[in-house]
């Protein structure tokens, strides 16, 4: 479990407006995603990213602060592919017997495929890149709650899905990152389980 002490959140300077400052930032977070899971956080830095990546250091400082805050753009980009996910599941439409059972396949394949797109990457995120403050990732944290709460409440009903959905995120996430750093990913045997998990904590 990542135990460090959150640090203050690390945001980007300014968003890219025009599509020239947009791909500069795009080539820049690509060098980096590449750097930090090739090198990990403590040889990641801003100097060889700018480098490596063809522009200035000052280019680079006019988006991101320091070598968190690209750490940061670089997590946020996996929390939208968590967030793309729940997006093909139709949460707030009546549970059917059998879309239930094809919802959670399709979410658990889904979830697992998202943290398979760079395993090292996530490793590195999870157990070496310092805590951002809650606040960095909110908008993630209501959609994330929002979606288990809702998907939760179609199969137990509302009294019981406030803290039903919280074990179950809770379950799920757990299992997933543990078997990343195990790098078990892969497992069907694994991912089987995970269903089989859900299914029966929603059955019950």
């Amino acid at each position: 479990m990542n135990t460090r002490v959150p640090e203050t959140p690390q945001t980007m300077r300014k968003m890219p407006q025009q599509s020239r400052s947009r791909f500069l930032v795009g080539i820049i977070l690509d060098v980096a995603t590449r750097i930090l899971a090739e090198k990990g956080w403590a040889k990641f830095n801003t100097n060889d990213v700018a480098r490596t990546a063809g522009v200035s250091i000052g280019s680079l400082y006019q988006y991101f602060p320091n070598k968190l805050a690209l750490a940061e753009a670089i997590r946020q980009q996996h929390l939208a592919a968590i967030l793309a996910v729940f997006d093909t599941i139709k949460v707030n439409e009546p549970a059917q017997a059998d879309t239930f059972s094809a919802d959670v396949e399709r979410m658990i394949d889904g979830i697992i495929a998202a943290h398979l797109i760079n395993p090292r990457l996530h490793r590195i995120l999870l157990d070496e890149v310092p805590l951002s403050g809650r606040d960095a990732h909110q908008e993630f944290e209501c959609r994330y709650a929002e979606f288990y709460l809702t998907f939760t409440a179609r199969q137990v009903g509302t009294a019981r899905a406030k803290i039903a959905s919280q074990v179950l995120a809770s379950a799920i996430e757990g299992v997933v990152h543990d078997a990343l750093r195990r790098e078990q990913l892969l497992s069907s045997e694994l991912k089987n389980e995970l269903i089989l998990l859900v299914k029966s904590y929603l059955t019950a």
